[in-house]
């Protein structure tokens, strides 16, 4: 908790443990979470890398689809085995598997392209948002609170957090209105791998996508009882970005039925260029009043 840049990048920093079987094995450090359980961000973004350290650089990930199986340990290192399904003339697939005590934590599958020439066009930046200098930090907002979520969230994040309608850490929304943005960039900057950028964009697309569902049915992050926990992740990268700079996530939940949630989310950058596309669902149980 006391670097957290560096604490995401060791994480991402897989060591290949040089054994083959008919996969290629990595495996990485677990980060202290609070609660004991392996951010979802974290082992996605692990994965994303064990992918990438098998695919010629030239080509870079567009697309992933991953399922979280289980909760991880923070207290084991986990294990990535990686399938090189298919390397066509300008697409690569990767099956990443991720482990715990021989138990899959996370099943993902992954696309690389090379560089193409192509239509292009994308929607437009929204006009009346505010920037993020404006708005309060985390930190700001969850310094003062005794509690080891709210302490962790306020300075042991990677990432920081700028929530553009107030928060629903421990208020409800005033409109409950299944839609939200969050201006966020890494506290710290980056070394300049572009791989390394798109996968710490994957780890921040999984911090606060599922509150446009909390936000629709006034539940804050802490509603006594509440239980929330990613199911899938699909992730579309479009154009390079840093994670660095200051990103807006404008995320909306479609629908909400049978314990589960799902939200989608565009990441773009300030100037405009929408990076990257996400959907998760996610399981969110609230104790019946």
């Amino acid at each position: 908790m006391n670097d957290p840049i560096a604490g995401l990048l060791a994480s991402l920093d897989l060591t290949d443990t040089g054994a083959r079987t008919n996969e290629d094995i990595f495996s990485g450090p677990s980060q202290w979470m609070p609660l004991g359980r392996v951010f979802g961000g974290q082992v996605l973004a692990q994965s994303v890398v064990a992918a990438t350290r098998t695919v010629a650089e030239d080509r870079s990930i567009h697309s992933l689809h991953g399922y979280f199986l289980r909760p991880g340990d923070v207290d084991l290192p986990i294990t990535f085995a990686v399938d090189r399904i298919h390397d066509g003339r300008s697409f690569s697939t990767r099956r990443t598997q991720a482990y715990q005590n021989g138990l899959p934590i996370l099943s993902m599958i992954a696309s690389f392209q090379d560089e193409d020439p192509g239509l292009d066009h994308q929607v437009s930046f929204p006009e009346d948002v505010p920037g993020p200098e404006s708005l309060a930090s985390d930190e700001e907002l969850l310094r003062a609170i005794d509690h080891p979520v709210a302490q962790y969230w306020a300075t042991g994040r990677a990432f920081e957090m700028r929530h553009v309608e107030d928060p629903v850490y421990l208020t409800k929304a005033k409109d409950r209105v299944a839609h939200q943005a969050v201006w966020m960039k890494a506290i710290g900057k980056l070394p300049d791998d572009p791989g390394l950028h798109r996968a710490a964009l994957a780890y921040a697309s999984d911090y606060s996508i599922l509150e446009s569902v909390l936000r629709r049915h006034g539940v804050t992050w802490g509603t006594p009882g509440l239980k929330v926990a990613s199911l899938d992740h699909a992730m579309w990268w479009h154009r390079f970005g840093r994670a660095d700079e200051w990103m807006l996530y404008l995320q909306e939940s479609p629908t909400a039925i049978g314990g589960r949630g799902l939200a989608t989310g565009r990441i773009f950058n300030r100037e405009g260029a929408l990076l990257a596309t996400v959907a998760q669902e996610g399981m969110v149980r609230v104790p019946e009043s």
